[in-house]
């Protein structure tokens, strides 16, 4: 059980943090959420005769969500997370740690609950946690985002079934689509991008080139 000194420290850290993403400017206007654009349906390329193509315009239409920041913010190059819609680095310092949920004395689960706390303007799911180093997106190009999710040896060992399942069933992928505080979410919807991702496995998983 933790000392009451140090829940009190923790909190303190948590609500300066809190304070400091308000300063910057984290929370954005409604009418910028709102102007978010939408995701065209897998059946919106039933007309591409080539399954290749087919397939590549699929995952180019999920890559709007794949490379948008509430996205990328997790998937940094380095071992600091990004935040907002600027994608800055994120305050506090918080380092990825050993297996992405921080380091000793500033877990990401310190400040990231369950749930979104408005209130602190603190974003929260299940599992609140940084992608594997392996899965880094920042500074890619869409085709090499699709040939590292298909890679084993970088994504976390899944098959293209599981990959699939994660996509369309994880909480922390499903969170962007709700990430309160006037956070612009992706394009679309969690539905409609799992459909894609969908649509794009079962028609040979092509990337783009």
């Amino acid at each position: 059980m933790m000392k009451p000194f140090t829940v009190r420290c923790l909190i303190a850290i948590c609500a300066a943090a809190a304070g400091i993403w308000i300063l910057a400017g984290w929370a954005e206007t409604s009418s910028q959420v709102q102007a978010a654009a939408s995701l065209r349906p897998p059946s919106a390329f039933e007309s591409i005769q080539d399954q290749r193509q087919r397939s590549i315009e699929f995952f180019r239409e999920a890559g709007k969500v794949l490379l948008h920041q509430r996205c990328v913010n997790c998937h940094p190059a380095g071992d600091r997370p990004r935040q907002g819609d600027d994608r800055r680095l994120h305050m506090p310092w918080v380092q990825r740690g050993q297996n992405g949920f921080g380091v000793a004395g500033m877990r990401c689960w310190t400040c990231h609950q369950e749930q979104n706390i408005e209130a602190a303007k603190v974003p929260g799911s299940s599992a609140w946690h940084l992608a594997p180093a392996s899965m880094a997106w920042e500074g890619m190009t869409l085709a090499q985002v699709c040939e590292q999710i298909k890679d084993p040896s970088r994504n976390g060992n899944r098959n293209l079934e599981q990959i699939v399942e994660h996509m369309a069933k994880d909480d922390l992928v499903g969170w962007a689509w709700n990430p309160g505080s006037n956070l612009e979410p992706p394009p679309g919807t969690w539905k409609g991008f799992a459909d894609l991702i969908t649509a794009w496995a079962e028609s040979g998983a092509v990337c783009p080139q």
